[in-house]
């Protein structure tokens, strides 16, 4: 069934956080410092800028080859969510139409540099966030979040809305393999049949959510998500996150794709 594969697929991401590789191993505090420290710089680029970003596929490659994540998961997801980047800047070409000179034979209009430049950011952006998730797991990540000092109402929120995400799923499945059990060929498909199915989805997600609300006050919940775990901060986090800092602020404030290019040049040529 269609639907039970794309559940056991949601889950799929929350495995993986689970190995034990070098990234796996570092502390999530400091894997959520310098995703986000990546993700303003990537975001920091003015909207004509192309070259630039392309040394930032360092930081997700490193994370992905040590992390021993399957790349080709990561281009699925990141290709799922990609039609939102397109629709975006799709009509810059035909919007910004001033005409920048590639080559002394080719000009191009200014917009097309925008839509590559928010394809770029787009690409490194959820591609880092996916492996965030990938290493370290959502819930470790909103601990980490705690602990960094972020309210615990807010924490919390993230928490139960990353739960019952699959809570939600399962009802769904199970709704769906009821419809399809009395239904035949295509019969119970059409739009009469998909509202009953939502109303029930909703009644059923609101009898579950009041249940696990009660259950949780009889064993003592009083808004916040306490961890059993404890992290410290190690040599090799700091030497990681010192070396990702680096290499940010040398990406940032110097032409690294230009002087790599003109290497390059003088080496072949």
């Amino acid at each position: 069934m269609a639907f039970d594969e794309q559940y056991y697929n949601i889950g799929y991401l929350d495995r993986l956080s689970y190995a034990d590789t070098f990234v796996h191993r570092l502390d999530p505090r400091i894997k959520l410092i310098t995703s986000l420290l990546f993700l303003f710089t990537v975001i920091s680029f003015p909207k004509y800028e192309v070259a630039a970003l392309f040394p930032f596929f360092l930081f997700p490659a490193i994370l992905l080859t040590a992390g021993e994540i399957p790349l080709w998961f990561i281009v699925k997801k990141v290709a799922i969510v990609s039609p939102f980047a397109i629709f975006i800047g799709i009509f810059n070409p035909l919007l910004d139409t001033a005409p920048v000179a590639v080559l002394p034979a080719l000009t191009v209009a200014a917009g097309w540099f925008s839509f590559a430049s928010i394809l770029l950011k787009f690409i490194l952006t959820v591609s880092t966030a996916l492996l965030l998730i990938a290493t370290t797991s959502f819930p470790t990540v909103c601990h980490a979040l705690r602990q960094l000092g972020m309210p615990s109402l807010f924490v919390s929120q993230l928490l139960f809305l990353y739960r019952y995400i699959f809570v939600l799923a399962e009802e769904t499945m199970r709704i769906v393999r009821a419809r399809d059990m009395r239904s035949f060929g295509r019969k119970g498909t059409d739009v009469k049949v998909f509202v009953r199915i939502m109303g029930v989805l909703f009644l059923r997600t609101v009898e579950r959510a009041e249940r696990i609300y009660f259950a949780m006050l009889a064993r003592g919940f009083q808004g916040d998500m306490p961890t059993g775990k404890h992290y410290s901060i190690a040599t090799r986090d700091m030497i990681f996150a010192g070396s990702v800092v680096v290499c940010l602020f040398v990406f940032r404030f110097y032409p690294v794709s230009e002087i790599l290019g003109r290497f390059f040049q003088e080496l072949f040529l």
